[in-house]
């Protein structure tokens, strides 16, 4: 039965609803594949249906929706937008969900299922970044297209770059101290409005981040996003210890997606 646009395929209809320029097709042999999952190409970023990639891993039937959710729309680590953007697809006259996953992202997935599988689809995936990097214009239309495309990229970067100066000159001293910040530097370097130290971790505590003393779960901890201190102060002549949540590089990164993830 036809789909959306009279396309019956996943990938036909996938390609229907995110018309891409151009399409990169793979053609070469990976193992023993040909063509295993059609990629292609938006503002300069590869992408794959999520479909495609759970039938490719040959996952279990019918167990899609929790598949996604579980490696997709709950993945703390992928940020909605950025590495991954929802869409509908019509399957025998029932509406269905899919996603484009950008190919890092995918071969990322790919790699969690910790099958040979994966590994050949990680593979491919990484041979078609190769092609992508190495693609050369046939005709003159497509190279205008190309240098056009790429001046609106570099005209983009510098624009971004001029905006966020001051904070990415922050992000580099954080990202390059071998020690960790703490919550109220955190909050300066996202740059978030209303988004102060004291919001910060009320939003770390309701995520489930951090405890009601606003330490770290051990789970995150484990994961090289935060480390506590100990520190020690005198109180009506008494030693008393406090105990503080220092914020690694690593653990800046992981809120900022959170957040965006929230609030998206």
């Amino acid at each position: 039965m036809k789909g959306i646009g009279g396309f019956s395929t996943p990938t036909e209809r996938y390609a229907n609803r995110f018309p891409f320029l151009p399409y990169c097709w793979l053609t070469n042999n990976v193992g023993n594949m040909n063509e295993l999952i059609k990629i292609t190409e938006k503002s300069g970023k590869q992408v794959v249906s999520a479909r495609e990639l759970y039938k490719s891993l040959e996952l279990a039937d019918g167990q899609f929706s929790r598949w996604a959710k579980s490696n997709i729309l709950d993945n703390p680590f992928a940020v909605e937008n950025e590495d991954w953007v929802g869409f509908d697809i019509d399957v025998e006259g029932n509406k269905v969900s899919d996603y484009a996953l950008v190919v890092s992202f995918a071969k990322k997935i790919a790699m969690m299922s910790k099958t040979e599988k994966g590994n050949k689809i990680r593979d491919y995936f990484l041979e078609c970044e190769k092609k992508a990097q190495n693609y050369i214009p046939k005709t003159y239309s497509e190279a205008l297209l190309l240098a056009a495309k790429q001046a609106e990229q570099i005209e983009k970067q510098q624009a971004l770059i001029a905006e966020q100066a001051p904070k990415a000159e922050f992000f580099d001293a954080v990202a390059d101290s071998k020690d960790a910040v703490p919550m109220l530097e955190v909050a300066k370097v996202l740059g978030i409005k209303g988004m102060g130290r004291n919001n910060l971790f009320e939003f770390l505590r309701q995520e489930k981040v951090l405890m009601n003393n606003n330490i770290p779960y051990q789970r995150y901890q484990d994961l090289g996003y935060f480390r506590v201190i100990e520190q020690k102060y005198t109180k009506n002549y008494e030693e008393c210890i406090n105990f503080k949540t220092l914020v690694y590089q690593k653990g800046v990164d992981f809120i900022r997606k959170l957040i965006n993830n929230k609030y998206k």
